[in-house]
């Protein structure tokens, strides 16, 4: 566990390693003791792989800024979209092992090349090994915040743990009913458990907060991408977040979906969603009361 052992046994950060024993890190509660190396479902085990890490200019404009947003992509994840456009990291575990040190350093020299933040995309399996890279960049002069970028199936107790580590959580709302989200991610609960993390993310950073140089300091960015025929469930998604989050919530919605991993072949993802998908989408988000975010061109 590194060079600040006394500090970790003292902390949430052991309890977040303790929860890898009989591994309980995401929803999944997979059981496995990932502290002696064995994989559940995320197929990861005690050690940290990474896919990249890089300066990324095509999040949403608070996010990315003027510089870039410093991205740290890890491998595998807790979820199995069959339209997963990174599934060779996501899926298939294509990446490069770190220490937590040499990823507390990676930080700091994104730091030092502009970052305006450190934002780790698909973070949810790693929550452990990520807050003590964050614990010991932080000590060596990492000023700059922590983004966790996730599909938003997440485990609250977790996301308390969790609290000290990250300023800005950017999840996913995928899907609005459960049967979608099993058929085509492999998850059985992730409406309900996308809600109450959504409310847990919110309890802690509240809105998002963007400062007179229009980047993003702290708080809460929602995700939501329109897939073809109706199966994210859009309407229920924004009337969720206007009625029980936040009429002031922002929310990125998003037209970018495309065939990908297994899509191609499954009739109802085969193609782009139309321009009346996603203008009804639009029209959705604007119903429900919500006003703030971003909305792409088709």
């Amino acid at each position: 566990m590194g060079a600040y052992s006394d500090f970790l046994m003292n902390s949430n950060i052991s309890k977040l390693y303790k929860l890898m024993e009989k591994c309980s890190v995401c929803p999944r509660k997979c059981g496995v003791n990932r502290l002696k190396g064995e994989k559940g479902f995320c197929k990861s085990g005690n050690e940290i792989r990474v896919a990249s890490i890089n300066l990324h200019t095509g999040e949403e404009p608070p996010i990315s800024g003027t510089n870039g947003s410093g991205t740290v992509f890890f491998s595998n994840c807790t979820m199995s979209c069959v339209f997963c456009q990174n599934y060779p990291i996501s899926q298939l575990g294509n990446g490069y092992l770190f220490t937590t040190q040499q990823l507390a350093d990676k930080m700091l020299e994104l730091q030092k090349e502009g970052a305006h933040n450190i934002n780790f995309v698909t973070p949810s399996h790693m929550y452990p090994l990520m807050a003590e890279s964050v614990f010991i960049a932080k000590q060596k002069g990492l000023k700059i915040p922590i983004l966790a970028n996730c599909s938003g199936y997440e485990s609250v107790e977790v996301l308390e743990l969790m609290d000290d580590f990250i300023d800005i959580y950017m999840p996913d709302m995928k899907y609005s009913d459960d049967i979608y989200a099993k058929k085509y991610s492999n998850v059985t609960d992730y409406a309900k458990i996308n809600k109450a993390a959504i409310k847990e993310m919110f309890r802690q950073k509240g809105n998002l907060f963007i400062n007179k140089n229009e980047i993003a300091e702290k708080g809460l960015l929602i995700r939501h991408l329109v897939l073809p025929n109706g199966i994210s469930g859009s309407k229920e998604i924004f009337d969720f977040i206007s009625a029980e989050i936040s009429a002031d919530a922002f929310v990125s919605v998003m037209a970018q979906y495309h065939t990908a991993h297994k899509s191609d072949a499954i009739k109802e993802l085969s193609r782009k969603i139309t321009e009346e998908e996603y203008e009804y989408a639009v029209d959705c988000f604007y119903k429900s009361g919500l006003h703030n975010g971003w909305v792409q061109e088709l």
